[in-house]
């Protein structure tokens, strides 16, 4: 029997299914994003007033309506259906790009004390965001912190999203969010 590879972009896109899938019931929804960015209010301790907690919201709203843009009118989406309009959203940049506009609101949540650095303790605060408990994750930060000075800077955050969406590269630091994957 043979066994068939999956794209690497695919099997990424698994992983930020599982992880956006906030309450488990198999499908995204908006519920899911506003649960996410609950937990990073939560877990960063900044208020709904506060302007970042507002980017990221809004941030992740025009994501919410881009995907569901590209999912043919659904209101809640399947992991296929997930895949699909993620893959469409990434490339199609006509009104949104998710690539560049949530990573940033992102990473304005995650510098906590505004040096526009991430230090490895505010990437701890990140893994638990994303409910991610292997006690390997935390190597994640030395991946995505390319030029090795402690930190991981704008730059390198942003490049680690584009990679994650567009890589195939599985060993690339943007595909190493969620853990390692191998083909």
């Amino acid at each position: 029997m043979a066994t068939v590879a999956t794209d690497p972009i695919t099997m990424k896109l698994d992983q930020l299914f599982a992880a956006t899938d906030t309450n488990s019931d198999g499908y995204v929804d908006w519920s899911d994003y506003q649960r996410l960015v609950d937990r990073y209010l939560s877990t960063y301790k900044i208020d709904k007033r506060d302007r970042r907690a507002q980017a990221l919201l809004t941030s992740y709203q025009m994501q919410w309506v881009e995907l569901l843009r590209h999912a043919n009118g659904a209101d809640r989406l399947s992991k296929e259906q997930f895949q699909a309009a993620n893959r469409a959203v990434s490339v199609d940049t006509s009104r949104f790009n998710m690539v560049e506009g949530v990573p940033h609101a992102i990473f304005d949540i995650m510098d906590t004390d505004g040096d526009n650095t991430i230090s490895k303790a505010e990437f701890a605060q990140y893994l638990k965001v994303w409910d991610i408990s292997d006690p390997g994750a935390l190597d994640t930060f030395v991946h995505l912190d390319t030029d090795g000075d402690g930190e991981i800077s704008r730059q390198e955050f942003i490049r680690a999203v584009r990679e994650f969406f567009y890589s195939s590269d599985l060993e690339a630091p943007g595909s190493l969010f969620f853990g390692r994957l191998s083909a």
